[in-house]
């Protein structure tokens, strides 16, 4: 379990095919029943992706469409890959294969080693840093402790972009890279780097696409038996896929097409390690038999939170944002979005601290709180806000949880319980898997009410307070489970990462917060020159950002405040803006002045961008003939008809004093759509699909009197 869902990631299993299907609304139905051919998924934040493909795969499953050896199910994280598998146990479709790129690639690499290259595969270098430091100073080049993290970042860019040391500067200035050293510099640094771990025989994550790629190009037999293997793939958040991650994944497929990719343009926030939207948007292109399911019913967040979602990319520009999905909120109203100016960064920090006080006190648990930052650096003034506050918090992205010295002991104390079975005294009489953990859990110390304050203690008995949920989650969903299973549950989770959630308040950073979600989360520094942040300096880069805010406001599920500090420290001078973004969306501010618009707001409201919701029965549009109606074809019309023919009439006339066809001026659907909708004012009229800026400005006025009983020109046809 995470933060990222209410839900049981162990809830009791569906007892049919025809039963996944359950709950499920009409896009996701679809996604779930599309078992054949290319799929492309469009799902926008919070529409419940992970359900539709989880219950897709296990409903091929269960109906026997497909094995599940025969499917591999491909996400970013470990966090996201442990999720999914226990959803998949969860549904009965157990023997799915649900791991992250650089995991399935590594376990195929140390399967067929021996056999294409021979001997012990290279050890796997889990941290470079340390050796690209090596490196610079083999070059006698010294490296800042920042710039050390950056550099090691444009390798990492350049291997998955497949760019070899030499053409390093070449390909860095044609992708725009803002390098921190000079680029010759990096190269040399980058070849350096690959020397060492050639001598000393290991590879970096990267190496393991690299070389997973080149067995699979050079040695057709094993490509076909991996392709023999997997049959079926799904892809999740495929918006972020890099060149290399696609070079694989087309390896794998081979000549075969069925496969389903999963992802939101507008949630591309890591470009800068290579990752594009490019094989999302394509998709349809490369694939035209495609079918493409659109999500958009957003079930996490409030409309209040889902307004000022849209609003963001409402402003956005750029080819993924002429992609972008305008969500649907199917919640119940909460609050507004709260925006606060503090006069400092202490002050802020404060600030945030005594709201989030007020908060728990209210009743929302620490754990479903969070505070998301532009760069990890800003976190140390929440830390200590926090901890003077009384308020329990955990740094996301600091030490690995498996990793903490009493989550080990608390595991090693279960595992040594579960091997003595039923004859351990310490579970006489207990019931159940949960009074069974805590038993054992106490008698190495741990105690079910927490210490005082907060600090290294309380963070440690929050860990294994965590390990209590997760074995009370556990049992919901596998009733009968024992303390044996649950250490083989424990075994899979470390193995992959995937840790249970902490109960304190969340500190991370933007990027670390994605595919996570809170009941409140607080967006900090709002500032112009830290989000956007200052390197942003092109166009892609600054639509970048946007898209990163768009990521923490989706992550709030009720409550939403965006803050920033008009100085850093005390008494320091106010020389700060509040971030370009919420220009028109926070009160008081003015909206951002479009190119061509001779510095003037445009009075007509924009037109409505992204995907519609039929009007009638609900399901979303995707024919351009449906969208002009905003509802299915088959669906039932409730249109004027004496307004119709009005229209008609009227479009007649005006084609005819144009020498035009009449279908120039509106087509036969725009006028239906029209009649249907009759709008009363200019921004209905302009959302209305057809309805574009030049016809609006031309037939606007004509169109609008005649939807009023009046005749063109303002006139009232009964002399009123």
């Amino acid at each position: 379990m995470t933060a990222a869902t209410h839900s049981s990631s162990f809830s009791a299993a569906a007892d049919s095919a025809d039963a996944v299907l359950l709950g499920l609304d009409p896009e996701q139905r679809e996604v779930a029943t599309t078992l054949r051919g290319p799929v492309c998924v469009l799902a926008g934040a919070g529409t419940g992706k992970t359900r539709a493909i989880t219950h897709r795969i296990a409903y091929g499953v269960r109906s026997g469409q497909l094995m599940p050896a025969s499917v591999l199910a491909v996400t970013f994280t470990n966090r996201a890959a442990g999720e999914m598998r226990g959803r998949l146990r969860s549904l009965g479709a157990e023997g799915v294969q649900a791991r992250t790129f650089h995991s399935a690639a590594l376990r195929q690499l140390q399967y067929f080693w021996p056999r294409a290259v021979g001997g012990e595969v290279p050890r796997l270098l889990e941290r470079k840093i340390q050796f690209v430091a090596e490196a610079g100073a083999r070059c006698r080049i010294r490296l800042e402790r920042g710039e050390l993290r950056d550099v090691t970042g444009e390798i990492e860019w350049a291997k998955v972009t497949q760019t070899v040391p030499a053409d390093y500067p070449a390909a860095a200035r044609k992708a725009g890279r803002e390098a921190p050293r000079d680029m010759a510099e990096i190269a040399q640094i980058y070849g350096t780097y690959e020397q060492l771990k050639r001598d000393r025989g290991m590879i970096d994550f990267e190496d393991v696409l690299l070389l997973t790629v080149g067995i699979l190009q050079d040695r057709h037999d094993i490509a076909e038996q991996i392709r023999a293997q997997y049959q079926h793939f799904v892809v999740d958040e495929y918006q972020d896929v890099s060149p290399l991650q696609q070079r694989l994944l087309d390896l794998w497929l081979g000549e075969r097409d069925s496969l389903c990719v999963v992802g939101d343009a507008s949630q591309t926030i890591y470009s800068f390690t290579g990752a594009t939207p490019d094989h999302l948007l394509n998709f349809r292109t490369r694939y035209p038999q495609a079918s493409v399911v659109k999500l958009v019913r957003d079930y996490r967040s409030t409309p209040q939170v889902v307004h000022l979602a849209n609003g963001l990319l409402n402003q956005a520009k750029g080819r993924a944002a002429e992609h972008r999905l305008e969500l649907v909120s199917q919640r119940e109203g909460g609050p507004d979005p709260v925006y606060a100016e503090y006069a400092d960064e202490p002050a802020e920090a404060e600030g945030v601290a005594r709201r989030i006080r007020d908060l728990i006190a209210a009743g929302v648990p620490a754990g479903e709180i969070a505070v998301l930052f532009r760069i990890n650096a800003q976190s140390e003034v929440y830390e200590q806000a926090l901890a003077d506050a009384g308020v329990p918090y955990q740094l996301r992205g600091a030490e690995r949880f498996f990793e903490r010295q009493e989550v080990q002991k608390a595991i090693l104390a279960l595992r040594g319980t579960a091997r003595s079975g039923g004859n351990d005294p310490l579970l006489e009489d207990l019931v159940g898997l949960g009074s069974q953990v805590r038993a054992v859990l106490s008698s190495i110390g741990w105690t079910t009410e927490p210490p005082a304050g907060s600090g290294a203690v309380r963070d440690q008995w929050e860990s294994v307070a965590a390990l209590v949920r997760l074995a009370e989650d556990f049992a919901r969903g596998r009733p009968g489970a024992t303390l044996a299973d649950l250490v083989v549950e424990l075994d899979e989770r470390r193995a992959a990462q995937h840790a249970p959630t902490v109960q304190g308040v969340t500190l991370a950073s933007l990027h670390a917060a994605k595919g996570l979600e809170w009941d409140a989360v607080f967006l900090v520094g709002l500032t112009d020159g830290m989000l956007p942040i200052t390197y942003a300096k092109t166009d892609d880069q600054v639509e970048e950002e946007r898209r990163l805010l768009y990521v923490g406001v989706t992550r709030a599920r009720l409550h939403l405040t965006l803050s920033w500090a008009l100085s850093r420290a005390p008494g320091g001078r106010a020389s700060r803006h509040p971030s370009r973004f919420l220009n028109g969306l926070r009160p008081g501010s003015a909206a951002p002045i479009r190119p061509g618009s001779a510095g003037e707001r445009v009075a007509r409201p924009r037109r409505r961008r992204g995907p519609a919701l039929c009007r009638v029965c609900g399901r979303t549009l995707t024919e351009a003939g449906e969208l002009k109606l905003m509802r299915c074809e088959d669906c039932p019309s409730d249109m004027d008809a004496g307004l119709y023919e009005r229209l008609r009439e009227w479009r007649a006339a005006q084609a005819a004093q144009q020498g035009l066809p009449d279908y120039c001026v509106f087509t036969e659907k725009t006028l239906t759509a029209i009649a249907e909708a009759s709008p009363s004012e200019a921004g209905e009229l302009s959302m209305i699909s057809g309805v574009g800026r030049r016809k609006f400005d031309r037939y606007g006025a004509d169109v609008l009197a005649i939807c009023a009983g009046q005749e063109p020109g303002g006139e009232d046809p009964d002399g009123a």
